[in-house]
């Protein structure tokens, strides 16, 4: 009776434990920037003014200006996901752009994916050097046998004459 006990409260344990490691396995989802309400990209239409787009879709996530030929906007989200303890990783990129003419009216607009882009890497958070990388035992072990004495040692010098 103890023996059928013991047995049925290991095996809920193991069950528990594995759901818990299993459990733990499943990604954090994380939506960042800009999320539009279903309909508002299509509201916005060729000719709508500025101040129209911005109460259609809200403010920019961030805006270009280039003399002499308007503004662009730039409404843009991403899905992120974590997995336990690791880095997270961009899954999905959307931005809708909606440039101006001189006179503040949409000119054009078109949504772009990550298949669209290019990463360009503003900070590797590496510092080049020159040289060669060596390892934390190559480092340690890489003197040995290197060290040369600036004069002769006891074992080496002539005896003394007396």
């Amino acid at each position: 009776m103890i023996a059928e006990v013991d047995q049925t409260s290991c095996r809920f344990f193991l069950f528990a434990a594995i759901a818990v490691v299993l459990a733990g396995c499943q990604p954090t989802i994380d939506y960042r920037g800009y999320q539009p309400r279903s309909g508002d990209l299509a509201k916005v239409q060729v000719g709508m003014p500025k101040t129209e787009v911005q109460a259609v879709l809200g403010s920019p996530s961030t805006a270009a200006s280039i003399a002499l030929q308007g503004d662009s906007y730039y409404y843009i989200s991403s899905r992120v996901e974590q997995t336990a303890f690791l880095n997270p990783v961009e899954t999905e990129r959307q931005v809708f752009a909606v440039r101006f003419d001189s006179n503040d009216q949409v000119v054009s607009f078109a949504n772009y994916g990550m298949e669209d882009g290019q990463i360009i890497d503003f900070n590797s958070r590496k510092t080049p050097t020159k040289g060669k990388e060596l390892s934390i035992v190559q480092q340690l072990l890489g003197n040995v046998g290197r060290f040369k004495s600036s004069g002769p040692s006891s074992a080496q010098r002539p005896p003394n004459p007396r």
